[in-house]
């Protein structure tokens, strides 16, 4: 299995060089030069496998320069019932009728991130190991997947972690899991600014490719493939959960901020799964449900990010659109470029609403979108509480809003949950007067001391951090 950039670069690459490289070296994002297709054959041989064995044969068909044994133990040793606390690893559950959540948030830091950094911590330590060098790690959270990677790397051999995030952006809790560790290889840098500023340094830096080479950049963030393939995996094990056979469509609702969740779905559709709808879930900050609805993709400056009550969908510039806009536009990579480096690097958007290829997001593709706001959210908490028994944090909030303006007689909907409710819990006592219960592990965690830097919105600053503990 070869990789190549979105934006045509000519090197073709296998996946262990792009696990440890992130961004392409002419600043594209990296996908298989095919998508691997899977026959109804295939569906019912894999239909009752344990997770574990489920991400193994998916993740072979995409990565051959890892021993098959290999790659199997590293599977076996990521999904177990000991870090993600059951065997199903990401049960399902019917909550009305139709209507299933898929529990994505039950790993080490409560965030459906751990689905794909736990694999993520265990194939670097792997490949480094093979290698015998060195990786530091730069990333931009915009709540989750700071946690869920430096909880995914603490430790590990060959690993430091500089992790960006917008400086008071996050919630008291997700701040907490982060800055309250203590790990040498863990480096947190608070951001004067909002999540985009974060993800434009991360980008910067790697597209200093001297920089890159000299200090071993990579990333964590979802523009590294090998957690969007990772993520692939749960879209198969919920459609099985879904369903009693493999002719039996399903869609799925996926909170989204910067496209990298909902792509995995795009992925496994792409690659055959019986997916009927794809419905991306936005809050305010509704970049992606306006492309879905107009064809205009216009991102935002800080000043318009607005500050939510779902803080991890803070995000006005989705990263990882860029691969599904490849998709769209036939892989052209020519045309790929106009859009993401002339015209939204020169205007800040691009128009796709006159263009054909706009009609297959919905038609060919099966995207369909919703928004929601902070109000919405708190009647969707008090009314799942209510009717089931059931708290949701507000990012599924969102989603579960957005499914049910999307359901279709006869097809199942699953809403991928994307944390546990006590990561937010202002909003939860906001909506229904009390917080949700804690885990032990993480009681009194926001009175633990912290260890972080504040730095200014300037990628050179961050280079000269890095620069200054990488010697």
């Amino acid at each position: 299995m070869n990789y190549l950039s979105t934006r045509g670069h000519p090197d073709r690459k296998r996946f262990c060089e792009i696990l440890l490289e992130g961004l392409a070296p002419d600043g594209g994002l990296y996908l298989p030069e095919q998508y691997p297709q899977i026959d109804t054959a295939t569906l019912a041989k894999w239909r009752k496998l344990p997770y574990a064995e489920l991400a193994f044969e998916i993740l072979s068909l995409y990565i051959d320069d890892i021993p098959p044994a290999d790659l199997k133990a590293i599977c076996a040793k990521t999904y177990t019932a000991e870090v993600f606390g059951t065997d199903e690893i990401v049960p399902l559950r019917e909550l009305e009728d139709g209507v299933y959540l898929e529990a994505l948030s039950n790993g080490p830091t409560l965030a459906f991130k751990d689905m794909a950094m736990q694999l993520l911590g265990n194939l670097f330590e792997y490949e480094l190991a093979r290698r015998g060098a060195e990786l530091n790690i730069l990333g931009a959270t915009s709540g989750d997947t700071g946690s869920a990677a430096e909880y995914a790397m603490r430790g590990k051999k060959g690993v430091r972690v500089f992790m960006t995030s917008p400086d008071g952006r996050m919630s008291p809790f997700q701040q907490a899991q982060m800055f309250s560790l203590q790990d040498a290889n863990i480096h947190n840098i608070a951001i004067t600014g909002v999540f985009d500023d974060c993800q434009d340094i991360v980008k910067a830096v790697s597209n200093d490719l001297a920089f890159k080479r000299k200090y071993r950049i990579g990333t964590v963030n979802s523009i590294n493939w090998a957690r969007l393939l990772a993520q692939v995996v749960y879209y198969f094990a919920g459609y099985f959960q879904a369903t009693a056979a493999n002719d039996k469509p399903v869609s799925f609702t996926v909170p989204s901020g910067n496209f990298g969740n909902v792509c995995a779905g795009h992925v496994a559709r792409m690659m055959g799964l019986p997916i009927h709808t794809l419905v991306v879930a936005t809050n305010e900050n509704d970049v992606l449900d306006e492309f879905f609805r107009t064809g205009v993709y216009r991102v935002r400056g800080a000043v318009d990010t607005h500050e939510t009550s779902s803080p991890s969908m803070d995000i006005s510039k989705a990263s990882n659109f860029e691969r599904f806009v490849f998709d769209l536009v036939g892989r052209d990579t020519a045309k790929l470029r106009k859009l993401f480096v002339d015209d939204l690097g020169l205007n800040g958007s691009f128009d796709l609403s006159a263009d054909p290829a706009f009609a297959q997001a919905a038609a060919r593709f099966g995207f369909r979108s919703g928004r929601s706001t902070h109000a919405d959210r708190l009647v969707t908490i008090r009314d799942t509480d209510k009717r089931f028994a059931t708290l949701v944090d507000p990012h599924t909030a969102d989603g579960l809003k957005a499914a049910r303006e999307q359901l279709s007689p006869g097809v199942p909907m699953v809403v991928l949950e994307t944390a546990l409710p006590i990561k937010f819990a202002a909003t939860l006592v906001e909506a229904l007067g009390e917080e949700p219960a804690r885990p032990k592990k993480f009681e009194g965690i926001e009175a633990l001391p912290k260890r972080v830097v504040k730095l200014p919105a300037d990628a050179e600053a961050v280079k000269a951090y890095i620069a200054e503990h990488c010697d």
